[in-house]
């Protein structure tokens, strides 16, 4: 084991897989020579060369419709966004073409591609690089979505990812890559198929993801202190949801908080909780609670920006709210 920050787990999982895979290559504005904005690629072209770390053009487009057409001939293509907002320029390209080319090519071609790069809300970087696409691409056949939270998770679920025949979005959260975790020196693959149980409780389920896992875990000892006990659930996977240990969770506490960064109007979180509604109804002791982002553009000034999204303490209401049947 040994201590690895966030972002250096994603640099060793795709050094690991383009030695073990020379059909592996990273394309993105400044992932060769500068090395990644936030330093994912650093030194990967002096040992890969220019063709499989290679540098574009500030054309997102252009070059994510490029890898597209490498998947479809056999590469492996990763695509770093410097920011997942700059990606919403690529939106026909990883709807219509990535995500959609494996079935209306009848299976003749594998779409092995991955998308991953920075963004939520980090520490005043304005609205345009401050979006969370999920909700974008949740309704978007064909797609698999992924969020790390973690650096063990981070590398596992990379190089599941790289792996994987499909298109893959891998969100990555700015205000992680920071984060220090020890993980195994020696190989292993984190399903990204699968919900994590955080944390086993019996009164509340608690479904989460990206950085919001660990509001959720600061919220925690003061719900203990209180008496409160409650099961936090990291989503990891956000298509397709992992159902089974939702709805194991949920058969055990029968109440359910959803906490997201994203917006609450059209969020993940809707989505999960009409498939709670639709699978789970009956299990419910008490309406499912969405905690979730502020409908605005979020806001450049510091103080704004922390009220727009979910912090500890609404958390720690919600759990009051939802136990105290007080709606």
């Amino acid at each position: 084991m040994a201590p690895t920050l966030l972002f250096n787990a994603l640099r060793q999982a795709t050094d690991e897989e383009m030695a073990r895979d020379p059909s592996v290559f990273v394309l993105g504005e400044d992932v060769g020579h500068y090395g990644g904005s936030y330093k994912v690629t650093k030194d990967l072209y002096q040992k890969y060369g220019d063709l499989r770390v290679l540098d574009t053009p500030i054309a997102e487009n252009s070059f994510t419709g490029m890898a597209v057409g490498a998947a479809m001939t056999g590469l492996r293509p990763i695509i770093e966004g410097m920011n997942m907002g700059f990606l919403l320029l690529a939106f026909n390209q990883i709807a219509n073409n990535g995500g959609m080319l494996r079935y209306t090519s009848g299976g003749n071609f594998k779409m092995p591609l991955v998308i991953r790069g920075p963004g939520g809300v980090g520490r005043q970087l304005g609205a345009e690089h401050s979006q969370r696409l999920e909700s974008y691409f949740q309704s978007v056949p064909g797609l698999k979505m992924v969020a790390c939270s973690t650096p063990y998770n981070a590398k596992g679920l990379l190089k599941a990812a790289i792996r994987d025949d499909n298109p893959v979005l891998f969100f990555e959260h700015v205000l992680l890559y920071n984060l220090k975790e020890d993980i195994p020196d020696e190989e292993y693959i984190v399903p990204i198929d699968k919900a994590e149980v955080v944390r086993r409780g019996k009164d509340v389920t608690i479904l989460t993801y990206s950085r919001m896992r660990h509001h959720v875990m600061q919220a925690v000892p003061t719900l203990v202190k209180q008496g409160y006990d409650p099961e936090v659930i990291d989503l990891i996977s956000l298509k397709p949801l992992d159902f089974d240990t939702i709805g194991e969770s949920i058969c055990k506490t029968h109440r359910v908080i959803i906490v997201e960064e994203c917006m609450k109007t059209g969020g993940l979180g809707a989505e999960i909780t009409a498939s709670i509604n639709d699978r789970l109804f009956d299990e419910l002791d008490a309406p499912v609670l969405r905690l979730a982002s502020q409908d605005i553009p979020t806001p450049y000034n510091g103080a704004l920006e922390r009220l727009t999204i979910v912090q500890p303490e609404q958390i720690v209401e919600g759990v009051q709210k939802i136990l105290s049947k007080k709606f």
